[in-house]
């Protein structure tokens, strides 16, 4: 199957049953130790039925729990790897890790998830998003807590490229912005969950007034999920010291990007002016070195 098994584990757990839920987690607690476990020996450890297992198998696309471990062997096997090359014993942060412990670790984990997202995500869709937004009349990109900081940097990038872009922080203001659209404009949500009240009544209501809604979260399943025309899947795993607002962010900002370059190349002789126009109107806030 297409995909990192461990990373379509950890997007498929908040729809999974609680019996196939405590499986996933033992899996994700420690996938080389069930590599190792017949079928019996996993459900024992879950806490279920070896009938239960076989049912999150195919909860997570694999016809038994043979073709899921061969998978999960070859992804553990992958993370091995990995983890040589970079030189870290382990992935996780722990108490007595010293300043350049943190640094490869956390080095490591992002660079991880940027590799991930880019090769999981689904093309096709970022294409569509791609056609929404460069011929869109307006945009609105809808976050809060850190995803507030993601949306603004997306609108940022595509005001400075001539599209009419709004990322209101207060979630009244977004209320107010989403009641505004119409056919043809995109309301764009960013959720690592999918999760957030604010940004799902927002991409909601710009869904009833027609416009074209994109999710940009980790778990293309949820609640915000399920309301997109198009979703842009990412694949941040959160750990003890780097929670869904360190380890998203990463991950929502590589596709921010990926979607930003992807619609200035569609509106090419448009960008670059645009660009220039907008690098020009700055320079004169720029401290001149030959004064210093």
């Amino acid at each position: 199957m297409a995909g990192d098994v461990l990373v379509r584990l950890r997007q498929a757990i908040p729809t999974l049953r609680p019996a196939e839920r405590r499986i996933g987690e033992v899996v994700l607690e420690d996938p080389t130790v069930v590599v190792g476990s017949t079928i019996t020996e996993l459900a024992a450890r879950a806490r279920t039925s070896q009938a239960t297992v076989v049912r999150f198998c195919r909860a997570v696309g694999y016809a038994g729990y043979p073709e899921f471990r061969i998978d999960l062997a070859q992804a553990t096997s992958r993370r091995a790897v990995e983890l040589e090359r970079s030189g870290i014993a382990e992935g996780e942060i722990n108490q007595t890790d010293d300043a350049t412990d943190v640094v490869s670790k956390i080095a490591f984990h992002e660079a991880r998830t940027i590799e991930e997202t880019a090769r999981m995500l689904d093309l096709d869709a970022l294409e569509q998003a791609v056609v929404a937004v460069a011929e869109a009349p307006r945009i609105d990109v809808y976050g809060v807590g850190s995803s507030a900081l993601t949306a603004q940097d997306l609108a940022q990038k595509l005001l400075r490229i001539g599209l009419v872009c709004m990322a209101p922080v207060d979630p009244h203001a977004q209320l107010q912005s989403a009641a505004l659209l119409g056919p043809g404009s995109v309301g764009v949500a960013i959720s690592h969950t999918g999760r957030t009240v604010e940004s799902h009544q927002a991409l909601s209501l710009a869904r009833e007034r027609g416009a074209t809604t994109i999710v940009i979260t980790n778990f293309p399943s949820s609640p915000l999920g399920e309301l997109a025309d198009v979703v842009l899947t990412t694949t941040a795993r959160e750990t003890q010291f780097r929670s869904g607002a360190l380890s998203s962010r990463i991950a929502q900002l590589a596709v921010v990007d990926f979607l930003f370059v992807r619609v200035a190349q569609r509106r090419y002789d448009a960008t670059a002016a645009a660009l220039k126009a907008t690098y020009d109107a700055v320079q004169a806030h720029r401290i001149d070195p030959r004064t210093r």
